[in-house]
């Protein structure tokens, strides 16, 4: 895989999955009074900020020189060819709550493309992978997308932007659609997962607005690799850098994308 080795990838695994068992072991002995307010609805513990620290030192160590973009720490840049994109743990609203649903999202960069995503889904310690080309496992096992073809019997997945005036009631008008043409339309409240869920087949598709690189640059990866498709709302614009995504098993894209269009002008990519 381009200037990555198999031994790196192992190690990357290997460094993930120590931070993942670090966040569980201070998830079983939380106390909320740790937290720090960022917002309304935008919660950080120390915890998040730990992992990031040892995620950052330990991929500086493997590829010295790279640069990185981190949810805590912002933009690093890099001497070398390589960057991370990183959110040491998605899901924080659900860690704080013990809600067993929040995950690490890594994913590598060289020259600006996405060669490798790893979601841990801490809790469960379960481990999404993706290499560019080579597509996407569960734990070491081939995954692939739902086969499902018709938009009726599809079950989806969103997540809600944190705003402090509420929901904006043109996104809620999407989700009436969606929940009275599918299966149905479920919020956990992180993003990895939903998508690393839409590249196994649990979720036939998955939109949300607000979010930034580090919450989707591993799940696009993966979903892409277990033949799924990614887009904005509409078929223009940039779902790792912009501010909406589309993902879906591909064969109900376009059903979800024409419930979108018309109200991608309201939430700019």
């Amino acid at each position: 895989m381009n200037d990555y080795p198999a031994s790196a990838i192992k190690e990357t695994e290997d460094i993930i999955r120590s931070v993942g068992k670090f966040i569980r072991k201070e998830w079983e002995g939380f106390s909320r009074h740790l937290v720090e307010s960022k917002g309304k609805n935008d919660l950080v513990s120390f915890v998040d900020r730990e992992a990031e620290n040892q995620l950052v030192k330990a991929f500086s160590e493997l590829i010295p020189g790279c640069g990185f973009i981190l949810e805590e720490g912002g933009t690093i840049d890099a001497e070398s060819d390589f960057r991370w994109i990183i959110d040491p743990l998605d899901g924080t609203t659900n860690f704080i709550h013990g809600v067993p649903a929040f995950a690490i999202s890594v994913a590598l960069q060289q020259k600006e493309k996405t060669i490798a995503g790893w979601v841990l889904e801490v809790p469960s310690n379960t481990l999404y992978f993706a290499e560019a080309g080579c597509g996407a496992t569960k734990n070491g096992f081939p995954i692939t997308v739902s086969p499902e073809p018709e938009f009726a019997k599809s079950l989806l997945a969103t997540g809600f932007p944190y705003s402090k005036n509420g929901l904006p009631a043109d996104y809620l008008s999407v989700l009436a659609e969606f929940v009275k043409h599918t299966h149905g339309v479920r919020r956990f409240g992180a993003a990895a997962l939903d998508l690393v869920w839409v590249a196994e087949g649990r979720f036939e598709g998955f939109y949300e607005i607000g979010l930034h690189p580090w919450d989707v640059a591993a799940g696009i990866l993966i979903i892409q690799e277990a033949g799924g498709q990614i887009s904005t709302f509409s078929e223009t614009g940039d779902p790792l850098f912009g501010r909406q995504i589309l993902a879906s098993n591909g064969l109900i894209h376009k059903e979800m994308m024409a419930v979108l269009r018309p109200y991608s002008h309201l939430f700019p990519a």
